[in-house]
């Protein structure tokens, strides 16, 4: 597949109302090796715990996207440099995660795209594991496991449908 960037993929869904087509908000900053990735998503919900994010890691990405919705908590990192070697090293194209990071110097060498709202170096406790591959909410934006994300310099987008180059 070409990469499409986010702007084109804007000008062609500018009107779009069924809702297919969504753009998540301007509040995610980059921290992965990669400033451009695209891929299938995959999901997890979780708070403040991200044994799940760690299972979902640890298994063979297949060049997916995982979004990770954290509920925009800014208490505990969700990812840090070893979940981040973990994803790049098993194939995943990138991590949204709609929480924090932690261990920013692994992050950036770490060959995967990384978008998050912040840096907490403070970890998790790991007491209950979320959901996975359910619809999350990422900063008021339905993402479905299944739907397609892009993201670039630009922004990200998610719709439901591989993207036509």
């Amino acid at each position: 597949m070409t990469f499409v960037p986010t702007c084109d993929l804007c000008d062609a869904h500018k009107g779009d109302t069924s809702g297919a087509f969504r753009v998540l908000p301007p509040v995610f900053k980059l921290y992965g090796g990669r400033a451009a990735f695209a891929g299938p998503v995959a999901t997890v919900k979780c708070h403040e715990d991200n044994t799940s994010v760690k299972a979902a890691v640890e298994s063979p990405g297949l060049g997916r996207v995982l979004v990770v919705d954290g509920g925009g908590s800014l208490r505990h990192a969700l990812v840090g440099g070893n979940l981040a070697a973990a994803a790049a090293r098993n194939g995943w194209a990138g991590l949204v995660v709609d929480g924090c990071v932690r261990d920013v110097a692994e992050l950036a060498v770490a060959d995967i795209g990384i978008r998050a709202l912040a840096l907490m170096p403070l970890p998790t406790e790991r007491r209950h594991a979320g959901l996975v591959d359910v619809p999350v909410q990422v900063q008021g934006v339905t993402v479905r496991p299944g739907d397609w994300l892009v993201a670039d310099a630009d922004g990200m987008v998610v719709m439901a449908s591989v993207p036509a180059a």
